[in-house]
């Protein structure tokens, strides 16, 4: 199972949310890149960039630090937040990201999406699929939709998402553990998918349950920056995969 941190911005600082709620906001931070070039030196390959104005104000904002990581790490970036044209996209593909993350976009405008899929081929295009009570939420996670979460990520399949990042919003940065039922069911009834499980993770152990039911990867965010999990521990576990 691959492990990816997390970095959040706002303001071109290193933040996390509670829920989503931008009234949450705590500052990690100041310096992106520092946050990166840490994690790269404890052996971690993979980062979850997000760019939170960007889910905010619909388009791309926070891109020049998704270019100052991407040319002076080697680590492979997904990067999400406000994604909503043609241009944000290559914005972020020129900008230095591996893949994409589209969560709205893929349920506001699917035809966008879908396009994106077959353009860019499906190991560049991550499906957000963020979940309150199993059904989608978009925006930043501030509407709700009337989507139910498995038969889209179902639907997406037949669209050709090979990946998706599913994030249990009642559990995001709230340290009490990941929606392991939840994960489950998902890889249960969409067979094949790879799953990346984010939202909630609290303690090192959580880790090999989360590989062992099947996930392809686990987003960590906010019990790295609280101390929970330490990069050490991160390490040892990456090495001893």
């Amino acid at each position: 199972m691959r492990i990816i941190p997390a970095i959040d911005i706002i303001e071109g600082k290193c933040v996390r949310l509670s829920k989503g709620d931008y009234d949450t906001k705590i500052i990690y931070n100041e310096n992106p890149l520092e946050v990166a070039k840490s994690f790269e030196a404890h052996g971690i390959e993979y980062l979850h960039l997000v760019d939170l104005d960007g889910a905010k104000s619909s388009k791309i904002v926070n891109y020049k630090i998704l270019e100052q990581i991407a040319t002076q790490t080697s680590l492979k970036i997904d990067f999400g937040g406000g994604l909503k044209s043609d241009d944000d996209l290559r914005i972020a593909f020129e900008s230095g990201a591996n893949q994409i993350t589209g969560g709205s976009i893929a349920v506001k405008n699917r035809t966008i999406f879908e396009k994106w899929i077959s353009e860019y081929g499906s190991d560049k295009i991550i499906l957000g699929a963020d979940a309150k009570d199993e059904k989608i939420a978009v925006s930043g996670w501030l509407e709700d939709s009337d989507e139910d979460l498995i038969p889209f990520i179902q639907d997406y399949q037949t669209k050709g998402i090979q990946y998706v990042i599913c994030t249990d919003i009642a559990k995001d940065g709230m340290l009490e553990g990941p929606s392991f039922d939840l994960y489950g069911k998902i890889l249960a009834e969409a067979k094949g998918i790879k799953l990346i499980a984010s939202g909630g993770i609290s303690t090192f152990d959580e880790l090999p349950k989360l590989a062992e039911l099947g996930c392809e990867g686990t987003i960590i965010g906010k019990a790295i920056y609280e101390g929970r999990i330490t990069l050490k521990q991160l390490e040892n576990y990456i090495l001893n995969k």
